[in-house]
């Protein structure tokens, strides 16, 4: 099988190194079990010559000029960039993404690589995935995806996504298991110590707004919800002062920030609750109050709607517990 990662302008270097890791190792269980090595891997970039890190110098290189054809493409996850620039850099390897895609290859993006593949139309109307913080950036931009923003990984038509990080080592189980077997992927996840029942990655997210536009009466908007959000019970209160129409702000504020002011909000005050359910002691009555809610089973059903899971399973999971270092 000849398995090719696309060497992209600003392609993320663990993304890149863990899909040679985790290949080669399967290759090498399949040899220590008599078998011939499945995976062919070769890095294919737009560059005649690439110099390569150390640990994948020892890959084979070809620009994607070659016309050779591939059985499975692997997008790597693009590093902290600024996407649409990044994407437009990229922008070569599009019409070779339709033509391996059109001779029969599987497509598989990792993380924010999703962003290329969308940007190529091949993703339309078809089930995606991305990293959860860049997943209503990707909405915004690609509309006619049918994001999964809560997926670990996403598969349609013979095109495969996944969540960010360490999701990436799903969708290669997942590939594994589709060419070599259930088994060899369960000895896979153990090498790397992967828990294969992780189905959800909306716990995973953190928001960050965006605040880099020039909009002022968004800013304006923002800047109340941050200072406010414990007291302000709806998008109303929020925007009443504001000299624009509701209908006019709801465009304008999606527009600057990639979501509603509704779900700005929401996702502000969730955003508290986290915090406060992994760095403190606090109750979930008192935490519940904190992030500007006074109704306990709608800020569950929030909460775990936001999140993929309720309060008390968060505080589970993310309270730190390890003893401090003296």
């Amino acid at each position: 099988m000849q398995l090719s990662i696309i060497l992209t302008s600003k392609y993320r270097l663990l993304s890149l190194a863990a899909i040679v890791d985790v290949f080669e190792t399967a290759n090498r269980f399949l040899k220590d079990d008599g078998k011939p090595a499945l995976f062919q891997i070769t890095l294919v970039g737009a560059k005649e010559m690439q110099s390569l890190p150390d640990n994948i110098s020892h890959i084979p290189y070809r620009p994607f000029t070659e016309g050779e054809l591939y059985d499975l493409i692997f997008i790597p996850a693009f590093g902290p960039v600024d996407l649409a620039q990044t994407v437009a850099e990229n922008s070569c390897f599009i019409p070779w993404l339709h033509e391996q895609y059109k001779n029969g290859a599987t497509l598989a993006s990792y993380c924010t690589g999703a962003f290329l593949l969308a940007a190529s139309g091949l993703l339309n109307n078809r089930r995606a995935t991305t990293h959860v913080d860049a997943a209503d950036k990707l909405a915004a931009s690609f509309p006619q995806i049918k994001l999964q923003q809560e997926a670990v990984v996403t598969q349609d038509a013979n095109i495969y996504t996944s969540g960010g990080a360490t999701s990436g080592f799903h969708l290669k189980l997942a590939l594994i298991q589709k060419y070599c077997g259930r088994e060899l992927a369960v000895r896979i996840a153990k090498v790397f110590s992967i828990d294969m029942d992780r189905e959800n990655q909306a716990y995973f997210g953190h928001f960050s707004p965006i605040e880099a536009h020039d909009d002022e009466l968004v800013m304006r908007v923002q800047h109340k919800i941050k200072n406010e959000f414990p007291e302000i019970k709806s998008i109303e209160e929020a925007i009443a002062d504001i000299p624009a129409s509701r209908r006019n702000l709801v465009r304008r504020f999606k527009q600057a920030t990639g979501i509603t002011p509704i779900r700005y909000l929401q996702k502000t005050k969730i955003e508290a609750a986290k915090k406060l359910l992994e760095n403190t002691e606090k109750g979930l009555f008192e935490i519940m109050l904190s992030a500007g809610y006074n109704d306990m089973k709608n800020f569950r059903q929030l909460f775990k709607q936001n999140t993929g899971m309720t309060p008390k399973a968060y505080r589970n999971k993310f309270a730190m517990r390890f003893e401090p270092i003296i």
